[in-house]
């Protein structure tokens, strides 16, 4: 599925969403030469074959990931970048964390995981009329609380331990985060402008990080990978569930056909040899 999609991202559509225009000469990374095609009035033009292929390459492991029922975590904290990501991850069914990048949360879990649970629990109390109980300002102010919480740790509030891998639109923005992955040996997607270095991360894709266009069509494309992972593996899951119903409607077939169990017989003593065992007495 991955190829079906790739098929219709063509260099033209990647060339319209102005995935080709890098920072100016200047600002650029040296490490990212090899994903420069040329310099055009002081600024770097992105070869967008090189896109296409790490896009290609980034995209069948996102779907990897999803077939094999692990955890893609989506990340942007830019402005133009927020929506567009927040949007393409729900779709996925996918954890983001779209507002700020929380220090520690790859290499400080217990506590993120902490603030994660206490969100879950404000809102379980809420829906359930566990606040009916306080009077009108405290149930504001835990209201407000929740918000701020929830602001933060919306996108991740189903995650029951740290993601498998990560896709981040900005790495150099995302400093921080690249660290801790890092650190924990967690490997990261990213769109990587002229001024980052894409030895940092595992699946670098060359491109704009910073036009809506550039952005929206390269965390679309990662994010159907994904979901079209998670689709395989939900249907892989189906035809197991069958083969295994199959399988134990033939065992109960097999056991209903077979033949009662004959009760064993005495043997049958003929009377002349009754004769001559008496006889023998």
């Amino acid at each position: 599925m991955t190829r079906r999609i790739m098929k219709n991202i063509t260099l033209v559509e990647l060339l319209e969403a102005g995935c080709h225009f890098g920072h100016k000469k200047e600002k650029w990374h040296p490490k990212a030469a090899s994903f420069i095609y040329a310099a055009k009035e002081g600024v770097h033009i992105i070869d967008l074959a090189k896109t296409k292929e790490w896009l290609q390459k980034a995209g069948e492991y996102a779907e990897k990931l999803g077939q094999e029922g692990k955890v893609l975590m989506f990340v942007a904290t830019k402005r133009q970048a927020k929506l567009l990501l927040a949007t393409a991850a729900k779709k996925a069914n996918a954890p983001y964390l779209a507002s700020r990048w929380v220090g520690g949360f790859l290499t400080n879990w217990d506590q993120v995981k902490r603030n994660i649970d206490k969100l879950n629990k404000m809102k379980k109390d809420k829906a359930e009329g566990a606040w009916k109980k306080f009077v009108k300002h405290e149930i504001v102010k835990l209201d407000k609380e929740m918000k701020q919480i929830e602001m933060v740790y919306g996108g991740v509030a189903d995650l029951k331990s740290p993601p498998d891998a990560l896709f981040i639109v900005d790495i150099k923005k995302e400093d921080i985060a690249i660290k801790e992955a890092a650190r924990r040996e967690i490997p990261v997607i990213g769109m990587v402008d002229t001024n980052s270095d894409p030895s940092l991360i595992s699946y670098p894709i060359p491109a704009n990080d910073d036009a809506v266009g550039s952005i929206e069509i390269i965390v679309n494309f990662i994010a159907e990978c994904y979901l079209e992972g998670k689709e395989k593996r939900a249907k892989e899951g189906e035809k197991e569930k069958e083969r295994t119903s199959e399988k134990e409607s033939r065992e109960k077939a097999v056991e209903v056909k077979k033949p009662a169990a004959e009760a064993p017989t005495k043997p049958v003593v003929s009377k002349e040899k009754k004769k001559t065992v008496s006889k023998k007495k």
